[in-house]
């Protein structure tokens, strides 16, 4: 076992992940994304928690886990605590921080950012691997024509609270986009594409969807699809209210008139033509989720192959 692990890491020794957690009074939430993380095959990453003055113990209850994984991953980490504005301004305060552990010998090597909330956790042990080496293959191939452009590696999630995997589309044409884009918790951003700007925060529950968008119009960023479940995802987490889930709709015809124009009026229409109220509450229902899921990933996958 030992050999294959050291194969893993030359192999993919230019790959190297910043995982952003950001918290505020999580309570044992934030020591199960931690654990985690730092029970990783793969250990080429830091872990950036940016904490808002929790007051719940949380931050000083990571010390008092003694396990082995816990123990190296703790020398990987980095704790800042200072108030913020909400969880996009906490993102992008962990963001202003990666500069700093990118100095001499990190500049220039290939550096991708995961966000995980608390209580979300890496699906299991080989996850980081299994990117980085995705990743490593694709960038170094000669034959690959894109390779210079910024990536968004990206995978499937498994929902707890639906018990239920849910698979990203793997083609993110407009509609595609327009519908929705994989959540935070299975997408690794090349580092580069929050060089000029980070999340903006005016955006109240849809900054990481116009990020997003921002990062394939703007920046010409090439997405990924890897056939991995990178994340499990809590669930009913704040844009799930029903006051965010009014926001969110009203934030999402802002961004895509910004960025798609008339064709977003057009994917609207062809949305509500294809029932899309039907499928999402059978995707958020925990009687059909699993069966609706299964059946979607099916479609992709033919799709895929076609």
């Amino acid at each position: 076992m030992k050999g294959i692990l050291e194969d893993r890491r030359v192999k993919t020794m230019k790959i190297h992940f910043f995982i952003i957690v950001v918290s505020y009074n999580s309570g044992d939430k934030l020591r199960t994304t931690l654990r985690s993380i730092y029970s990783q095959d793969y250990y080429d990453y830091d872990v950036i928690i940016e904490d808002s003055l929790s007051d719940d113990g949380s931050i000083e209850g990571i010390g008092e886990d003694k396990s082995e994984d816990m123990i190296r991953g703790m020398e990987h980490t980095h704790i800042y605590v200072e108030k913020d504005e909400g969880i996009y301004d906490g993102m992008n305060r962990a963001l202003s921080r990666t500069d700093a552990l990118r100095t001499g010998d990190r500049k220039g090597i290939g550096d991708y950012v995961l966000f995980l909330n608390c209580g979300d956790r890496l699906h299991d042990r080989q996850v980081l691997g299994a990117i980085a080496d995705a990743a490593s293959d694709r960038l170094s191939d000669a034959s690959y024509d894109k390779a210079s452009r910024p990536h968004i590696f990206y995978g499937d999630q498994y929902n707890l609270m639906m018990k239920s995997h849910v698979s990203s589309c793997p083609r993110l044409s407009d509609f595609a986009l327009f519908r929705n884009v994989p959540c935070h918790q299975v997408c690794f951003y090349d580092i580069s594409l929050f060089d000029d700007r980070g999340y903006d925060t005016g955006y109240r529950v849809r900054a990481d969807y116009e990020h997003f968008l921002h990062c394939v119009y703007k920046k010409d960023a090439v997405t990924e699809y890897v056939d991995v479940t990178v994340s499990d995802y809590e669930g009913g987490g704040f844009s799930e209210t029903a006051d965010n889930l009014r926001i969110s709709s009203m934030e999402h015809k802002k961004i895509t008139a910004m960025y798609m124009g008339r064709k977003a009026e057009a994917y609207s229409l062809l949305l509500k033509l294809s029932l899309s109220g039907l499928r999402t509450y059978l995707a958020n229902d925990p009687r059909f989720s699993s069966g609706y899921n299964r059946i979607k990933s099916l479609i992709y996958k033919k799709g895929d192959r076609a």
